[in-house]
């Protein structure tokens, strides 16, 4: 068996991207927040109103970004000797709660003031200047997403490329309440703004499920992708020696890949020669498979695996 270990999942270039990531969302959402929460309370727009309340949870993502950035920068020790990656993951799974919760306080809210204005209360016109708010927050958003998308793929971050998808869903969010405000005032109907509201909670529930969908597989384990595993296999063949890639596993610890592999060799091999192998069948990997945190080798002798049949887990080229 060969192993190779590589730095702690959270290097100080990472964590300094995720970081300045991180102050850049939590700045720029902060004031979006403020701007469309004052307005909409101002100009009595609820669509605008839950468009504020989600970057506020924006704000609190950002806010826990950059604590998690820290925690991802601890080495491997005793208690956690995978190091501290999946701090990431837990975080934007516990945030995509946050967002799912925000969204349904929005639909509620939205409702009863729609049920207020079809029993026949006066529901106000929203001002004109929530229109322009909706559009200063539609470059805002625009602005944050690339950042969130560019920082997340330098830094190969799937907590900041998941701030990213939700701040492009959210300028589709922006331009359906622009859209909405609009409606409501060249038809002179009130509570349009509400049902324009209800859908934005819907969106923001869409989006969170969609986080939390994303983050459980990683959780789980799963979806590393058929293309990840022909890679691993594409490998393995390229190594003289080696041969039947076996019960292969791959996840992710945060942005980086686990990998554990059997392999088959030639039995009257001496232990340093399989080892050689083995250590050639890494190296190919790495050349293949980018961000590899850690790869484990086993090698079995030519045929062994067939008489196993005990081994119910793993993956191998037959099952792509």
């Amino acid at each position: 068996m060969s192993a190779v270990k590589k730095t702690p999942t959270g290097n100080t270039s990472q964590v300094d991207m995720i970081k300045t990531a991180s102050l850049i969302a939590l700045l720029g959402n902060s004031i979006l927040a403020l701007v469309k929460i004052g307005f909409g309370l101002h100009t009595r727009s609820l669509a605008v109103l839950g468009d504020g309340i989600d970057s506020s949870v924006d704000v609190l993502i950002a806010l826990m970004s950059f604590i998690v950035a820290g925690v991802i920068a601890r080495p491997a020790d005793p208690g956690h000797p995978w190091g501290h990656g999946r701090a990431e993951t837990v975080a934007t799974a516990l945030l995509s709660f946050s967002l799912f919760f925000a969204g349904a306080q929005l639909i509620l809210n939205s409702g009863r003031a729609l049920l207020s204005s079809i029993h026949g209360t006066k529901v106000a016109m929203p001002a004109i200047t929530a229109m322009g708010v909706s559009l200063f927050s539609i470059i805002g958003k625009v602005f944050l997403a690339w950042i969130q998308q560019w920082f997340g793929k330098k830094a190969n971050s799937p907590m900041l490329r998941a701030n990213g998808k939700n701040m492009a869903a959210d300028v589709v969010l922006s331009l359906g309440v622009l859209l909405g405000l609009g409606l409501s005032r060249l038809l002179s109907i009130g509570f349009i703004d509400s049902v324009t509201a209800i859908l934005v909670g819907f969106w923001i529930i869409k989006s969170a499920i969609a986080i939390f969908i994303e983050t459980n597989m990683e959780l789980m384990d799963g979806g590393s992708g058929k293309e990840s595993y022909q890679a691993v296999f594409e490998a393995v063949h390229s190594v003289k020696g080696a041969g039947n890639p076996h019960r292969t596993r791959m996840r992710r610890i945060a942005g980086y890949w686990d990998i554990d592999i059997d392999i088959e060799v030639d039995p009257k091999l001496t232990v340093r020669e399989a080892h050689r192998i083995a250590s050639h069948v890494e190296r190919a990997i790495k050349e293949r498979v980018e961000w590899v945190y850690d790869i484990v080798v086993h090698v079995e002798p030519i045929g062994d695996s067939q008489k196993n049949t005990l081994e119910g887990y793993g993956l191998c080229e037959q099952e792509l």
